[in-house]
């Protein structure tokens, strides 16, 4: 059985339980109290990441970290479909290699921004929405092409790929961090079509309001 180390409020948890719907597959959570418990710097838990971070998968012994990492090795062990990361496919896999970086982007100021409104974090503000406009900007111009071409999703498949479910999360959430979506249609015509994917599931809850500052 799949053990999934999971903060429920986590964009980067919630692309591993949304993977792992698409694909059907059965698994447990450990919920870990990332805020306000920081239970992600605990001994416990730096003794299985000791970058400190959430995700942290374990598959039959195999500890894995790093939520694009884990994707990848989702899709290349339980899709028998080989659709969601065609190994078979280099040219596809250097497409979607390459998105799975995006996405770190995505995470580095969508979700950084998100953090800041919701859980107090201090950063630079002004910094992480400018830069999640500017990775905006740059995927809803690809998406519109693509779909002047005829294409759906992210990479030039004609189905979806562990590429779009690596961009979802912090793309749909980023309202949550004072980045709206209004002015990228491209990028809401997608997100529609990710919603349709068999499997989808949404993110529930909401990070807790009050006026203490993360530590």
């Amino acid at each position: 059985m799949i053990t999934l180390y999971d903060y429920e409020l986590s964009g980067n948890c919630y692309k591993l339980r949304l993977m792992m719907s698409f694909l059907g597959i059965g698994y447990k959570t450990v919920p870990v109290d990332f805020y306000p418990g920081r239970e992600h710097k605990s001994e416990w838990f730096l003794k299985l990441n000791p970058l400190g971070q959430l995700p942290v998968l374990e598959d039959d012994g195999l500890l894995l970290r790093d939520a694009q990492a884990i994707l990848v090795y989702l899709a290349s062990k339980y899709d028998p479909s080989n659709r969601w990361y065609p190994r078979d496919n280099p040219a596809l896999l250097g497409e979607i290699s390459q998105w799975l970086a995006f996405a770190d982007g995505i995470t580095g100021t969508a979700s950084a921004a998100r953090l800041h409104d919701g859980l107090f974090y201090e950063l630079d503000i002004d910094a992480a929405r400018v830069g999640a406009h500017r990775l905006f900007r740059i995927l809803d111009e690809h998406l519109w092409f693509g779909e002047q071409e005829g294409r759906d999703w992210i990479c030039s498949a004609n189905h979806p790929t562990i590429a779009d479910v690596a961009c979802f999360p912090y793309v749909i959430l980023s309202e949550e961090g004072g980045i709206p979506r209004q002015d990228y249609p491209a990028i809401r015509r997608w997100c529609d079509r990710v919603k349709r994917i068999k499997g989808f599931i949404v993110m529930s809850g909401v990070f807790p309001a009050g006026p203490a500052k993360a530590a």
